[in-house]
């Protein structure tokens, strides 16, 4: 029995790297399927190499964290890509991705591309004051690129972005060799096509796993709109300072007098567009049913 990850899972087939760059496509054993294990991309797993080259997937190890939008498992670190040109970011995609990965315990960067066009000096602003890993890149000209290969070395990664902001037009440039497919932006919807049909980890010269996965429309909301509503606040780091200091216990930071937080945003030590999509993840929060929410997260 060897030890590998889970590159890439394409019709039924598991494709499992055990570190020697040959990747060995695997169908799950049976056991799998009655314990309702469900291999993700990202999986560390165990499994039994046949004589033809083929695999037999017999375990998945446990995981750190996992993703049901895209379906990924044991993400390092989320590399959020943005734009200031068109297609312009919404800063409330970013937030709302941003907090299901703080509720997972996995690292964000955010990195706005396309510096060459507008610099977007509010995002790169915006995330810096809220201690997120900002970087301005250019897949065009290959600006920033370097600082971006560093902060990811030896890590595994997602990629993720509203679709046109240049995810695959970065892993491009990251690795040259990748070739992957990019989309043109169309300039009457402002958007970009989606290129990318699956969730699949190609390996960097530097160490690092990284996976080009859908846009923003897609990455997990339905998870976001299913957690409770008091959960919020600590998904928000620059809230941290401020939550014990509200003049009353279970505050929600939304319009209550004596809140500590939204003096913090009067006083600028925390952003308004931060503040803005907090009130509006927590809104869409509170109209879950009770009955919707998994047992662990009901009252």
């Amino acid at each position: 029995m060897a030890e590998g990850v889970i590159l890439k899972a394409l019709s039924g087939f598991y494709y499992v790297d055990n570190g020697t760059g040959t990747l060995t496509a695997c169908r799950g054993r049976g056991k799998l399927r009655h314990q309702r294990v469900s291999p993700l991309v990202g999986d560390r797993v165990c499994f039994t190499p046949l004589e033809d080259g083929a695999g037999i997937l017999d375990e998945v190890l446990p995981r750190k964290n996992q993703f049901q939008r895209p379906a990924v498992a044991n993400i390092d670190c989320l590399v959020i890509i943005a734009s200031g040109a068109i297609p312009v970011t919404d800063p409330f995609l970013i937030d709302r991705v941003i907090s299901i990965a703080e509720g997972r315990s996995c690292q964000c960067i955010v990195c706005i591309n396309k510096c060459d066009l507008d610099d977007a000096e509010e995002l790169y602003a915006t995330y810096r004051q809220a201690g997120f890993p900002t970087l301005r890149v250019s897949a065009e000209t290959g600006e920033g690129m370097e600082d971006l290969a560093r902060l990811i070395a030896g890590k595994v990664c997602a990629f993720t972005g509203n679709s046109g902001v240049g995810k695959s037009s970065i892993l491009n440039a990251l690795e040259p060799g990748f070739r992957l497919q990019v989309g043109q932006v169309s300039d009457k919807l402002g958007r970009g096509r989606h290129t990318t049909r699956h969730v699949e980890l190609f390996r960097l010269k530097n160490g690092a796993i990284v996976a080009d996965t859908p846009g923003f429309s897609s990455f997990d909301a339905d998870e976001m709109e299913l957690r409770r509503p008091e959960e919020l606040q600590y998904t928000f780091r620059e809230f941290a300072p401020y939550l014990e200091q509200c003049r009353f216990t279970g505050c929600s930071h939304v319009k209550e007098k004596g809140c500590a937080v939204l003096a913090a945003v009067s006083r600028g030590e925390i952003p308004a567009s931060r503040h803005a999509s907090y009130v509006r993840l927590y809104q869409q929060a509170k109209e879950v049913p009770q009955w919707q929410l998994k047992p662990e997260n009901r009252r």
